[in-house]
Formats: structure tokens, sequence, C-alpha cells
């Protein structure tokens, strides 16, 4: 089940979210708007979940967020955008990392 997350999620959220994969929430973070998408089974269900929200491609990056650990990995398939200088499915600019890392903190971190 994908969620668009705007607000720190709930426990029962997060639950959610980690139905999918059971240690790890696969996630799509729009960095302009400052809200996630999790849950889905690929990142790209999350990024379409997050488009039909509003969201803009160039601003939405994909991850895997561990609730456990606190980590995330910056991998995924929808990073590979060339037309922005992302050539690899990790997420390149380290500015983007941050954005990325910081909102998936703020809206999942604390649960």
């Amino acid at each position: 089940m994908v969620l668009i997350i705007r607000e720190p999620a709930t426990p029962q959220q997060i639950e959610s979210m980690l139905k999918t994969w059971d240690v790890f929430i696969k996630i799509a973070v729009d960095i302009e708007r400052k809200i996630l998408a999790g849950g889905g089974v690929r990142h790209y269900e999350c990024e379409q979940e997050l488009l039909k929200d509003g969201s803009r491609q160039r601003d939405i990056w994909g991850a895997d967020w561990s609730p456990s650990t606190q980590e995330l990995v910056f991998e995924s398939i929808i990073n590979i955008r060339p037309s922005q200088n992302n050539r690899s499915m990790i997420i390149q600019s380290t500015q983007i990392r941050q954005q990325v890392s910081q909102i998936t903190q703020q809206l999942l971190g604390g649960s």
C-alpha cells in the first residue's frame, strides 16, 4: 500500500508501509514539496502517486528507508536522469541526497 506522507508518519502508517518488504520501505521523495510516498513494491509506484498528487518528475527521487536502523539507501531506477546529470541509479548529487535524507528523517524518522 502506497501512502503519501505530508506530516510526520504515525506508527500505524509506518507499519502499513512496511507490509510490502518487512524491513525497509521503498520511498519516492519530492524535494520541492517536501513530501514523500512510501510502501510500494517498486519506487515507480510511489513516484506515480506523487505525480498524481501534483509533483513534478524532476523533483522526485527514490530511496529505501529502514525504520529500525534509520538508514537510507539512495538507489532506485527512477534516479537515472541524464538530463539532470544523474546517470546512475544512485543519487549522485550530495545536495539532493541531503534533501532526501532531511525530508525522510522529518517525515519517517520519529516513528
